[in-house]
């Protein structure tokens, strides 16, 4: 390795020769590498990080190009974690890069994470949020938090030095009908490489030890105004107390007998135009595009789908706008009716490219 490679850094009055030591002795695990996850795994990579490990399952959309920057045209439909493994090489050989090309699980978290020193959590659901928080309290990690909503992000710091847990800021687990939806409410590009940024700068200042973590504070950084807020809030030294994971956390049951791809679902449609059909969406999305026959049925409400008049083991196809939230709904619906119910995989985002214009009713052009 150049001496010089770092001398930006090892020059820096404040972080020196001996930080950029200890950069090269940890090990930091990041969970996603999705729009977060790049500004972090980027930045950790190219600053010298000993083993950076990515935990990543899903493939490149088109729709991810517009803040996943890592990723080209070239690299949709492959899967995000080889991709982003062949960047960061090109970056910094140096590195040792540890992959995890899974989801993270109650059954694989503890295995995962007691081999890293800091967590960064780079996902976008609550249950794997709750779920490192109770792994990192179990193996007493430190765990570098952030989220997006809209023009607005969120950045803390849980569980370091004996401070506050995640379950401190959020204690309970919010509903399905109360989570956000990108899909519904879009991000801005720019704004998981700020946000994901800060968490990097988190990382960077619990491995060396400079500066003031941001632990026991929420970091709200609005980029409208470019303000940034600070929330304090105390340890409830009961979250500490975890022994053990939860049996289920809330994940979506992934079942492939319970899915249809878009592709699949769409020569359905064309052979059995009236196949039953249930839009889960807000009324508002199903008025302005859905498919012909289809019922509306929020997913607030979707335990009305028991007065539905079907023949009994009738297969019913569960659709929304990017296959989350009908997914919700077939976990929900699978054990509480006759009807056989099937997830269509991906939406109608999915469907764009799929679906014949004849099959659908629209007011607009957002589908």
């Amino acid at each position: 390795m150049s001496q010089n490679r770092y001398l930006r850094q090892t020059s820096l009055v404040g972080f020196g020769p001996d930080s950029q030591e200890k950069l090269g002795e940890a090990k930091v695990l990041v969970v996603g590498a999705g729009g977060l996850g790049i500004p972090v795994l980027q930045y950790l990579t190219a600053m010298g990080i000993g083993t950076v490990g990515i935990v990543e399952n899903d493939t490149i959309d088109l729709t991810n190009l517009q803040r996943q920057v890592l990723y080209s045209e070239k690299d949709v439909n492959h899967p995000k974690i080889q991709v982003a493994s062949e960047r960061l090489n090109a970056l910094n050989s140096d590195i040792n890069i540890k992959l995890h090309p899974c989801f993270l699980t109650a059954e694989n978290s503890l295995d995962i994470i007691s081999e890293y020193d800091v967590v960064v959590d780079a996902s976008d659901n609550f249950p794997t949020r709750y779920l490192i928080n109770d792994s990192c309290v179990i193996l007493k990690k430190p765990f570098v938090y952030g989220a997006l909503h809209g023009f607005e992000g969120q950045v803390s710091v849980f569980n370091y030095k004996a401070g506050p847990t995640y379950r401190c800021l959020f204690p309970n687990k919010p509903s399905s009908d109360e989570i956000p939806n990108c899909d519904v409410n879009g991000v801005l590009g720019i704004l998981p490489s700020i946000i994901g940024s800060l968490q990097c700068l988190e990382t960077i200042k619990i491995i060396t030890g400079i500066g003031k973590v941001a632990l026991g504070e929420l970091v709200i950084y609005e980029g409208l105004s470019q303000e940034i807020r600070k929330l304090r809030f105390p340890l409830n030294p009961d979250n500490q107390k975890i022994t053990t994971l939860e049996k289920d956390y809330g994940f979506i049951d992934c079942n492939p007998e319970l899915q249809i791809s878009s592709k699949e679902f769409a020569k359905l449609l064309n052979l059995r135009p009236n196949v039953k059909i249930i839009d889960v969406r807000s009324k508002k999305e199903f008025q302005s595009a859905h498919i012909k026959n289809s019922r509306n049925i929020p997913i607030g409400e979707i335990t009305k789908v028991s007065d539905m008049s079907y023949a009994n083991g009738e297969k019913v196809y569960v659709i929304c706008q990017s296959g989350v939230r009908s997914q919700k709904a077939v976990k929900i619906l699978k054990n509480s009716s006759e009807f056989e119910f099937i997830n269509v995989e991906g939406g109608h985002n999915a469907l764009k490219n799929e679906i014949i214009p004849e099959q659908l009713i629209r007011t607009d052009d957002s589908i």
